[in-house]
């Protein structure tokens, strides 16, 4: 298993891009508003500044800009992607039987483990984020002044450049 260790700098502005799991997906779109809310609950939880924020229909990018003494955004992340995911779903996260089975019953692979009828793999399911989110995130830390107006005209030009319009 691969083992992230994310930089922890408090009050650091942090560029991020996240993914649909389905790439191709209008998803980010048609929910832009469910989106917002959720965006706008998670800051009133653990605050942060917003910098630039750009959706598109299957990724977004966004700078955020944590408070003086605070370093945790990969929780503001995980705030995010897991209530996006809730609220589309319901909150409802029911997998059938996942793992080890004592009475011998074994799943298709003969693992003991049964398939989720989803077709996800069970450690997706357990992490809640695989049917909506590709499972990480992307983030760089802000260097300085022109490496923050430099990722905020990315998320400004990010657009055009995937032809959704002609100019930021």
């Amino acid at each position: 298993m691969s083992s992230y260790i994310r930089p922890k700098r408090p009050g650091a502005a942090v560029f991020f891009t996240l993914a649909l799991a389905e790439r191709g997906s209008d998803l980010l779109v048609r929910q832009v508003d469910l989106l917002r809310d959720v965006a706008r609950r998670t800051r009133a939880d653990k605050p942060f500044a917003i910098n630039a924020w750009v959706v598109l229909p299957d990724h977004m990018h966004f700078v955020w800009t944590l408070p003086e003494g605070d370093a945790d955004y990969s929780n503001r992340v995980g705030m995010l992607k897991a209530r996006f995911t809730r609220a589309l779903t319901g909150g409802i996260w029911a997998p059938r039987r996942v793992g080890f089975h004592p009475t011998g019953d074994e799943g298709h692979d003969g693992s003991g483990v049964e398939p989720h009828p989803t077709g996800l793999s069970h450690s997706k399911m357990a992490k809640q984020d695989g049917r909506v989110w590709q499972r990480r995130f992307w983030e760089h830390h802000i260097r300085d002044e022109a490496d923050l107006q430099a990722h905020v005209r990315y998320c400004w030009i990010n657009p055009v450049k995937h032809g959704l319009v002609e100019r930021p």
